[in-house]
């Protein structure tokens, strides 16, 4: 899909696993490189994803990869931002004038501020009108929360983030998260696909099924 004047990519088990089945390593194996080229046929800047808001700029072409980060911004050309998810929220941005940022927003990310980290950050690159697409995650209906946590997120966020799962337990609402985010940083949401990779045959799932092959949000200018 475009987003402004990048092309963003949300994959899932078609592309297959394009992280590294639950081990981090330096780089990935023949096998994983081959698949993240056809995906997007250049160097990848994929992160060592903790579930945080340390971010990554990325000054040239596959620079960054590797890194300790939940999400990584550039205005560089020929530079591929990528993360790695099984129920978080991959969220691609860009600009118009060639401002790009990714984000891995699960709830500790969404908590610590990830998202506005990347839009602050890509503004501090010179980015102007900010668009966002939300790819896959895991929705209400089968993300049942703790009291504790969702009350810590709803006190960030506001109420709109409680939800109910299908039997009516408390639930996090992860798209309606990333929404607010995006609203209070004036970043306009242009995409969010209705897709829950729980109920998704056609995404992973560690939550519904503890798989631990990755699918990737990727964003990339022309």
């Amino acid at each position: 899909m475009r987003l402004g004047p990048a092309q963003v990519r949300f994959t899932g088990v078609a592309e297959g696993d394009l992280g590294h089945a639950g081990a981090w390593v330096e780089r990935p194996t023949a096998e994983v490189e081959a698949r993240r080229r056809a995906v997007v046929d250049r160097p990848w800047s994929w992160l060592r994803q903790v579930h945080g808001a340390t971010l990554v700029v990325v000054d040239e072409p596959g620079g960054g990869a590797g890194q300790e980060a939940d999400a990584a911004v550039s205005s560089v050309p020929g530079v591929a931002l990528a993360v790695f998810t099984a129920d978080c929220a991959p969220v691609a941005l860009a600009s118009d004038n060639g401002v790009i940022g990714v984000a891995h927003a699960g709830w500790r990310g969404l908590l610590a501020g990830v998202v506005e980290a990347a839009v602050d950050a890509m503004r501090g690159l010179g980015a102007d009108r900010i668009q966002a697409a939300l790819g896959p995650c895991i929705h209400a209906e089968c993300y049942e929360f703790g009291p504790t946590d969702l009350a810590a997120v709803a006190a960030k966020l506001g109420d709109e983030v409680r939800g109910t799962t299908a039997n009516g337990r408390p639930a996090l609402d992860v798209p309606a998260a990333v929404r607010v985010v995006l609203a209070r940083s004036d970043v306009e949401l242009v995409s969010a696909g209705d897709v829950c990779t729980a109920c998704s045959d056609a995404h992973f799932s560690f939550r519904a099924r503890k798989e631990m092959a990755r699918q990737a949000g990727v964003v990339w200018m022309q």
